[in-house]
């Protein structure tokens, strides 16, 4: 499953890496609309401080401190930076999951983060699927709003 995962999300933090690289104009990154509230780059953001938080920080003992707000309030970033750090990530979420024990999967994930306790690999395909949720709306949003 370890093998499997670190699969999955190198391929899916490669096209998150491709879709802020493929916005045109780069002001477009934080553009919203009245029914589009989180931008492309505040999702970016959101995404890497995810990762870096329960992935980095719960299981890799990174030392990351995350700060949420700022993931949602901070604007104009350059896209060269937002890359580096989806690379960045990339690079940490490999070598976290690559140093992780297959049995490690089967173990309870450190922190309670829903109402109930649940095993480390579980956890992990929950935050595959939500990397993949705002990967499909940055799509939608650079396709809608990158013109």
């Amino acid at each position: 499953m370890t093998a499997s995962l670190r699969s999955l999300y190198q391929r899916d933090l490669n096209k998150l890496k491709m879709e802020i690289g493929a916005y045109q104009n780069e002001e477009n990154l934080w553009k919203t609309d009245k029914n589009i509230s989180n931008s492309a780059g505040n999702l970016c953001l959101h995404l890497i401080g995810n990762l870096n938080h329960f992935i980095g920080t719960h299981l890799g003992n990174t030392g990351y401190v995350r700060q949420r707000e700022l993931e949602f309030s901070l604007k104009d970033i350059p896209k060269t930076e937002l890359i580096e750090k989806i690379e960045a990530t990339t690079t940490m979420v490999d070598s976290v999951l690559n140093q992780l024990p297959e049995a490690a999967m089967e173990k309870e994930y450190p922190l309670v983060v829903f109402e109930d306790k649940m095993t480390t690999g579980y956890f992990l395909i929950h935050l595959l699927s939500h990397l993949d949720y705002h990967l499909g709306q940055i799509n939608y949003h650079r396709r809608l709003l990158d013109i």
